[in-house]
């Protein structure tokens, strides 16, 4: 077997552990000589108690700590703005992200943006950022966005549209997975945030474009335990092994996606979160079956692969064992308690074709598509999902 050309990029140093935030503080700084951090998160994680021991930690080993916590849903650029000018205030050395893809997103720009002159119109793009960053540590607190293992920042620009951040310059130094972070995550985050991450790894082993062994692997072992834990986690938020699985999980669905794209789902759930303020996780969830559906043609060979990865029962030929895919990831959703149409968050059917045409916006994701997507392929996946 030969191999057409490829690469393949992911952080350097991911450190797994039950607790370990609270020792956060040790851990950096035995690993950074930056002493001086910009703390990087959301009003609720502090109002819920998670930040208090972080910071503890963190001082206690010998760090100041400023903490910027005006992280909010769909960040727009003016939180960059105000977070980069607490960094330069602080004269910080050090940047650590810690929450849900909003605050690593950010606190992943914070690390670029602190330093630089570059304006952050000029970042947007694939490649655009130019010169290098501060020391950057990403610790998530859902299962879902694998924001901690890409190297991608996504930030609303005007009113409802969304651009995103494409560099190496944004991959982390510094990666902690501590699922007792996600203990509190109520049923319907966890639901959104498992189909968010399950999205990534099938839109990454699909994707046109970039699609390698390496990513495959990862794809892979991050839908076999996303899918097999997603129901246990979202019925008992204590379990343990569930909320490990799933964000292990999401981190390989991570990293495939950093190195092999996704694609049509995420264009057609863009639209949804800038226009309606949804989640971005339950975006993918409502537009995950039409689209599953409309790429079967193509993608068939692949679902039937993946098929065999969540367990999907039965037995055919490659069209039938990917028609069982498609039925398991909608029995898996409908069971998680997630919103399942796009009615049932407020979506109005006079809106239809104005998401379909700015999903035609989204060509960075498009182009991997396995299968071209027009405005009214756009429409009709849309109005499947109402």
């Amino acid at each position: 077997m030969t191999f057409t050309p490829f690469g393949f990029t992911t952080v350097p140093h991911i450190h797994v552990e039950w607790g370990g935030a609270g020792r956060l503080g040790e851990t950096l700084a035995g690993r950074f000589a930056a002493r001086s951090a910009l703390l990087v998160t959301d009003a609720g994680l502090v109002r819920a108690g998670l930040i208090d021991p972080v910071r503890t930690s963190l001082e206690q080993a010998g760090f100041q700590v400023t903490l910027f916590d005006d992280v909010v849903a769909d960040p727009p650029e003016s939180v960059v703005l105000d977070c980069t000018a607490a960094a330069r205030a602080q004269g910080a050395d050090i940047v650590i992200g810690l929450g849900g893809g909003s605050s690593l997103d950010i606190a992943k720009l914070i690390a670029v943006t602190a330093g630089s002159a570059q304006d952050l119109a000029s970042m947007y793009g694939v490649g655009n950022v130019t010169g290098t960053r501060l020391p950057l540590a990403l610790i998530p607190t859902t299962a879902g966005t694998g924001s901690e293992v890409t190297n991608i920042s996504i930030i609303t620009t005007g009113e409802t549209t969304k651009m995103g951040v494409v560099s190496p310059q944004l991959y982390g130094d510094f990666v902690l997975l501590d699922a007792a972070l996600t203990v509190g995550l109520p049923r319907i985050h966890t639901a959104a945030t498992g189909i968010d991450a399950m999205v990534h790894a099938i839109e990454a082993y699909t994707s046109k474009f970039r699609k390698n062994p390496i990513s495959d692997m990862l794809a892979r072992e991050a839908l076999r335990l996303l899918s097999a834990n997603l129901l246990p986690a979202c019925r008992d938020g204590h379990n343990r092994a569930a909320r490990e699985n799933m964000l292990l999980g999401a981190l390989f669905a991570g990293q495939a996606f950093a190195n092999a794209p996704v694609a049509a789902v995420h264009a057609l759930a863009y639209p949804l979160g800038g226009h309606y303020h949804l989640p971005h996780g339950l975006t993918n969830a409502l537009m995950l079956g039409p689209v599953l559906r409309y790429n079967a043609r193509i993608a068939a060979p692949l679902y039937a692969e993946l098929a065999d990865v969540v367990g999907a029962p039965g037995e055919g030929d490659i069209h039938t064992r990917a028609a069982a895919f498609v039925t398991h990831m909608m029995t898996l959703m409908d069971e998680s308690g997630a919103p399942r149409r796009l009615r049932d968050v407020k979506v109005t059917d006079n809106s239809l074709a104005m998401l379909a045409r700015d999903a035609m916006k989204q060509t960075r994701l498009l182009v991997n598509n396995p299968v071209e997507i027009t405005e009214e392929d756009a429409l009709a996946l849309y109005r499947e999902a109402f």
